[in-house]
């Protein structure tokens, strides 16, 4: 039983050799922690080269409490039941910001909640159909797998080429739209209510979007602005670094004039607008990108629109209904010609702008995988594939005794690891060993990402990102291979993942 691994002796002592061993390595492995502060790469970028910089308002320039989403919820739960006759009982549900995470796919027709990977595989055990799991036989059963076609997915802007089939939540404020649908699915089940769940989606969805139409959160935000943003001193150190070096800047946000005005003065100050080349309120994204037809139009203080044909951008002025090509051929000539390079060839893949990703999740995941805890299981459930992958070969009815047992120990940490980031669905970026189909999306349209916009305030404006060469399946030994060199390298990718 204390012989290794390689030197004869049964499988289970080896497996407490390596176990030792491995508990043995862990303090090693947290002195090279992660840092939630950093800025993460996709792909090469130097901001030297970044003449102009666009933000967003939500999640970008401001951030929200906690309360926002409860408000949100609340206020679209009520227009269910005043506005679309849904039952009153559905009025004791309450928002738990614990039980959805971004990124999750809702199956219209189905009515189930899931987590997709990369490669269109459901990650079974997440799978919810109201508040409750959907055992893995029946996914199984109803998906003939548990792999999703391509053409049931949803594409980047949430349409699909099949219907509504797949709808996939990006959005940070899609949290309460997420949590609300579970829990009117859960009132309709339990309670043996008949209901087309295509119209569940469609009224949901419908009362989310009047809760932002009808401006119910607007005026809630302004009129307890100190309840539900968050003072942030930072954004106004990242805005005022970039104007001091002569930097270019631009805001353009779905969100009203008269909104956005008492955020940024809030956050910012009341000369906000005086660190902006441009600011266009209600932009009306995804239509921003695709519509061609709309022209620049000025609004005033009031928030009034304005008449008047727009020849040229003028500093201080807030402008709205406009289209992405106005938008670069503006903005080509306000910033000189030197930008039009980097702004006139959809945004990313059509026009070449290199983009930053916001994502406020990154820092809590950060933390938790700094835990000695996460690093101890990760270790372990790296090695213990390792395990299983070399040591199948052996046949006898004694080792595949404890070759099964490992694989129920595999399962048991792999839920383990899902539950250290949220209870149901795990983590935003990981489906088990794969990355989440959110994640595939981020690698693809953005050049790096962070937690927050104060993650730039660690970096030269000159700073040049250069992204990690992580080794390729075919470029790793094999798991054999690893086990009979060394451990360290193991370790070091349990940690790194």
């Amino acid at each position: 039983a204390s012989s290794k691994p390689g030197e004869g002796g049964d499988l289970k002592g080896r497996h407490r050799w390596t176990q030792c061993s491995l508990l043995e390595l862990v303090p090693s492995i947290m002195s090279n922690l992660l840092n939630p502060d950093a800025i993460f790469s996709n792909n090469e970028m130097s901001l030297s080269d970044i003449e102009i910089y666009g933000f967003d308002y939500d999640y970008t320039l401001v951030f929200y409490s906690k309360h926002l989403h409860t408000l949100i919820f609340n206020a679209a739960r009520d227009l269910l039941i005043n506005e679309h006759r849904y039952p009153v009982e559905i009025r004791k549900y309450e928002y738990d910001p614990n039980f959805a995470i971004r990124g999750l796919h809702y199956d219209v027709q189905r009515a189930v909640l899931m987590k997709i990977d990369a490669f269109h595989y459901i990650q079974l055990g997440t799978v919810y159909r109201g508040l409750s799991v959907v055992p893995d036989e029946e996914v199984i059963e109803m998906y003939e797998g548990s792999h999703v076609p391509l053409e049931q997915m949803s594409d980047f802007y949430g349409k699909s080429s099949h219907g509504n089939t797949m709808k996939q939540f990006m959005d940070i404020f899609s949290l309460p739209e997420m949590t609300l649908l579970s829990c009117v699915n859960e009132h309709f089940l339990k309670n043996n209510i008949d209901y087309e769940p295509v119209h569940l989606y469609k009224d949901v969805k419908d009362s989310i979007r009047d809760v932002h139409i009808k401006g119910i959160m607007y005026r809630a935000i302004e009129a307890d602005i100190e309840k539900y943003i968050c003072y942030a001193e930072q954004t106004r150190a990242v805005l005022a670094k970039l104007a001091d070096h002569g930097k270019k800047m631009f805001l353009i946000t779905n969100s009203p004039s008269s909104f956005v005005d008492k955020g940024m003065r809030y956050i910012v100050g009341k000369d906000w607008r005086d660190l902006f080349d441009v600011v266009i309120v209600q932009a009306e994204k995804p239509n921003f990108f695709n519509d061609k037809r709309r022209p620049f139009r000025k609004v005033n203080e009031k928030g009034v629109l304005l008449w008047d044909k727009i020849h040229k951008l003028q500093k201080g002025q807030i402008y709205k209904q406009v289209s992405l090509d106005q938008f670069v051929v503006c903005v080509a000539l306000l910033c000189g010609q030197q930008s039009r390079s980097s702004m006139a060839d959809d945004l990313t893949l059509k026009h070449g702008w290199r983009t930053g990703a916001i994502i406020p999740e990154l820092r809590s995941e950060l933390k938790i995988m700094n835990t000695e805890q996460y690093i101890q299981t990760m270790t372990w459930l790296q090695t213990l594939t390792g395990l299983l992958e070399q040591m199948q070969v052996h046949r006898d009815a004694e080792s595949q005794l404890v070759l099964e047992e490992w694989k129920k120990e595999r399962k048991e940490m792999r839920e383990m690891t899902k539950s250290f980031f949220n209870a149901q669905f795990g983590s935003l970026f990981r489906t088990d060993q794969n990355p989440t189909y959110f994640l595939r999306r981020l690698s693809r349209f953005a050049d790096i990402y962070m937690a927050s916009l104060s993650c730039l305030l660690n970096y030269d404006v000159s700073h040049t990102f250069y992204p990690r060469r992580t080794p390729l399946q075919h470029e790793l030994p094999a798991w054999s291979d690893r086990a009979t060199t060394s451990r360290a390298p193991l370790l070091q990718e349990a940690q790194a993942k």
